[in-house]
């Protein structure tokens, strides 16, 4: 093998290594190379270089560390080359109106990555080109990219930052010009570009002289006040807001949020959130937590709930480390226990109140209610479906993920539509049409001046909770999963679905439940069309299968695009005045339960419930 290092005995792998030290300008992923090579670490090398990061609508997300596989600067400048190399192709203007880089505060002192220095590193290969770049100096929430391309009409945005996931990962994210996330075809686009341009360009390492580049603008007090001011279009009651009593503590668990929800709700002139001393820095290596993750509820929120104790706090407010998304917890007067809100509970509360608000402007000569929308991801809740039915307004499923509620909402947008409110059981919240993205940030001010206002009226989240379901009908929800780490078996079981009494036909009944319609967003069946056809676009590259029970029960069960997971969505939806929620709990259970043994066969399929 060439650069004087003995060969592994595996002809592509000695390919892949001889590449890699040619172009890797790094030397602390290339020493770690040299070394595996050295020491004959083959299942390293094979882990390292067996198979590239592959570039999907998420765009990537993987460990720190040296090789195709990992998240390092060579990886980073072969990504943005192929995605300058994409833009190109898509726009005339590019030169004219640029991208938008933000990045996290993640760090991988083992390999010299950082989402730093890979958002440097991307700068720089976008410059090299003669394209214009809104670097932002220093850390911000993940939602100000998205903001950022629609404020400045900008054809990109990319934000490095792995979210939630373990310290040792990083990520990059893809925004396109209608400041949406990237969806099909471009993730196919952008991934045949990067392997047509592996070898990096003569600039695309040179960060000094890109920093130096009149190209390179810093938009960060710019969008920051912007943001804030944007944002305050949907603060209603200042008033109440500057006098009330509540006391609000917020978590950012070492993430990026502290500064930009302290500036939220000054600009909404709410007092200062109880900022948990412990977790408001930044810290890569996240200490005190095992997950940084706030849909885990309890274990993340520990500290909050200390401080929360201590200040006489009712209410807890805690993002994710990258700021997009929003748990809320709140002290129950009864019990002096604190209640974790599932995300779709707290899609209830703010579309309720989101919707509330927008009634309230309405009345004082806004817009028509035929206009207004609001939409979830199809694995959500279906609340905002049984308010939209009462109320008069639009609801909209889409895909899972918020990269179809954001395009969606600007396609309705364009037809001169209003989007309220969008969100996804996945704690994601979109409470302003200014982010077409989840947004941790405004979700925090609006729930602020949300739970000040009920405070006025001596109403607590849980009691306003229950008033929603007893006005549009209890919506209660179960979700889990179970792990499975081989695809045949997943393979296997999705097929006995669709094979269940003889070929092509799905269940009738599920343990007692009977079934009242299918609909496979793998294959595009649909039973309540027409024509049998899916309306939400399917993909072959994912199981999905959702059935309607005759008892107002819906259940789907998909596989996770990004863990060895299958997981369930069940829900039951009561009519209004059917309040008997022992039963409907009951009944909720004894569905899911029959789920568990009819479709997935845990025993049978050797399959590991979720860890407790």
């Amino acid at each position: 093998m060439e650069n004087g290092l003995e060969s592994t005995g595996d002809s592509r792998l000695d390919q892949a290594v001889t590449q890699w030290l040619q172009y890797d300008k790094n030397p602390k992923t290339a020493a770690a190379v040299r070394t595996m090579v050295k020491e004959k670490a083959m299942s390293e090398l094979q882990k390292c270089f067996g198979a590239r990061m592959e570039f999907g609508t998420a765009g990537l997300r993987a460990a720190m560390g040296p090789g195709v596989s990992c998240m390092n600067d060579l990886t980073i400048i072969q990504t943005t080359q192929g995605f300058c190399a994409y833009l190109e192709q898509c726009f005339t203007d590019l030169k004219q109106r640029g991208v938008v880089i933000g990045f996290d505060a993640r760090a991988h002192p083992p390999s010299g990555g950082s989402s730093k220095r890979f958002a440097c590193l991307a700068a720089s290969v976008l410059i090299s080109r003669g394209v214009p770049v809104y670097l932002f100096s220093d850390i911000t929430p993940t939602p100000y990219v998205p903001f950022t391309v629609s404020h400045l009409g900008l054809c990109a945005g990319i934000m490095v930052t792995a979210s939630h996931n373990p310290k040792q990962d990083n990520g990059y994210k893809v925004y396109w010009a209608n400041g949406a996330q990237i969806i099909p075809p471009h993730d196919k686009g952008i991934a045949t570009a990067i392997e047509q341009n592996l070898e990096p360009w003569p600039k695309s390492w040179d960060t000094d002289g890109a920093l130096q580049s009149s190209l390179l603008n810093d938009p960060y007090q710019d969008i920051h006040r912007e943001y804030c001011q944007t944002i305050q279009q949907h603060c209603f009651h200042r008033e109440l807001n500057k006098n009330s009593e509540v006391k609000i503590v917020h978590t950012s668990v070492h993430g990026v949020g502290h500064i930009f929800v302290q500036a939220i709700f000054k600009a909404f002139d709410l007092h200062p959130p109880y900022a948990v001393e412990e977790q408001k820095d930044p810290d890569p290596e996240f200490p005190t937590v095992k997950y940084p993750n706030p849909e885990e509820g309890e274990g993340v929120l520990t500290l909050s709930f200390a401080l929360a104790d201590k200040e006489g706090a009712t209410v807890i407010l805690a993002n994710d480390p990258d700021a997009d998304r929003l748990a809320i917890a709140e002290k129950q007067q009864s019990s002096g226990q604190w209640r974790v809100f599932s995300g779709n509970e707290l899609g209830a509360l703010l579309g309720w109140w989101i919707f509330q608000c927008w009634k309230q402007q309405k009345e004082e000569g806004k817009a028509s209610i035929k206009n207004v929308y609001m939409l979830s991801s199809t694995v959500s809740s279906k609340i905002l479906r049984a308010i939209a039915v009462k109320e008069g307004f639009h609801f909209e499923e889409t895909l899972t993920g918020f990269k179809w509620m954001g395009n969606r909402a600007r396609e309705l947008m364009d037809q001169e539509k209003t989007v309220l409110f969008a969100f996804e059981e996945a704690i994601g919240y979109m409470c302003s049409p200014a982010v077409l993205d989840k947004d941790g940030v405004s979700a925090a001010a609006i729930a602020g001046e949300f739970v000040s206002y009920l405070a006025s009226k001596n109403i607590t989240l849980s009691h306003q909770l229950r008033s929603i379901y007893e006005e549009y009908g209890y919506h209660i929800s179960k979700n889990s999963y179970f792990i499975c780490h081989n695809q045949d078996t997943i393979k296997q079981m999705f097929e006995r679905l669709r094979n269940y009494d003889g070929e092509n036909s799905y269940p009738k009944e599920c343990g007692g439940f009977a079934i009242t319609a299918v609909r496979d967003l793998t294959t595009g069946y649909d039973s309540n069309q027409p024509d049998n056809k899916a309306v939400l676009p399917t993909s072959k590259s994912s199981q999905m299968i959702t059935f309607t029970f005759a008892n107002g029960g819906v259940a789907t069960i998909r596989t996770s695009g990004t863990e060895p997971k299958i997981k369930y969505y069940t829900e039951l939806c009561a009519a209004p005045g059917n309040s008997d929620l022992n039963q409907l709990k009951t009944e909720l259970d004894n569905l899911v339960d029959a789920i568990v043994e009819h479709f997935y066969q845990p025993e049978k399929n050797n399959l590991t419930p979720r860890p407790e």
